[in-house]
């Protein structure tokens, strides 16, 4: 199993070390800017309040539980905000603003957005089903079940790169709302991208770790094929 391969160490520690660096800085940079107040007095509950006025834009809100959770639910249209988007902060602003910005590239049919959605059935069953076929199939000498896993898990690599462009657009469509409506200005401006840089980083990490497992599968298939 990979897990017993010396050389899968060489594939997955570098997505590996880079999650857990992208981790540490989202934490790191989140929790300093969640004692940093808004001038405006705001919390990021009350900005989703203020961008649905000002876009017309209108969607469900959910409180959830944790730090850090808060989601845009597509499905039903909802906002669904963790306990810390009731926090004066800028950075509950600025994880609020971001997830608003989710909604409104589903109002507006932003297609990576649809293409991610599109291929999640695929990703549920690809990113467990993949590499099961692929050590099944190593296991009995039989490459194109190997293959087929490979594929399989491929689906989870295409994924991440396809959520990459929709979360940096989403974070670039909060920055302008925080912006041309007041909410944010100066220095807090600054912090709320400096949260939204450190957020965009794990999904870095998370391309780099399924395309390292990617090749570490293609090295493998590669290696049988040539014996």
């Amino acid at each position: 199993m990979f897990y017993l391969d010396p050389s899968y160490m060489m594939y997955a520690l570098p997505g590996l070390l880079l999650a857990i660096w992208a981790q540490a800085a989202v934490r790191g940079t989140f929790s300093h800017y969640a004692r940093v107040p808004t001038s405006t007095g705001v919390t990021g509950a009350q900005v989703a309040e203020i961008f649905m006025r000002v876009t017309g834009l209108r969607v469900g809100s959910n409180p959830i539980p944790g730090m850090l959770t808060d989601f845009y639910n597509p499905s039903n249209k909802t906002l669904n905000l963790s306990q810390s988007s009731v926090q004066n902060s800028v950075a509950s602003v600025a994880v609020v603003a971001h997830e608003f910005g989710h909604a409104l590239q589903d109002a507006q049919n932003y297609m990576p957005l649809r293409l991610r959605g599109a291929i999640v059935p695929a990703v549920t069953l690809g990113s467990w089903v993949g590499p099961v076929l692929f050590f099944i199939g190593l296991y009995f000498q039989n490459y194109n079940l190997a293959l087929a896993g490979a594929i399989a898990f491929a689906a989870t690599t295409v994924f991440a790169i396809v959520t990459l462009p929709v979360e940096l657009d989403a974070s670039n469509r909060a920055m302008r709302l925080l912006a041309s409506n007041g909410v944010l200005a100066g220095e807090e401006l600054t912090g709320a991208r400096k949260v939204l840089n450190a957020a965009a980083f794990t999904y870095v990490a998370a391309v780099a770790q399924s395309l390292f497992q990617l090749l570490y599968f293609v090295s493998l298939l590669a290696g049988r094929r040539r014996n």
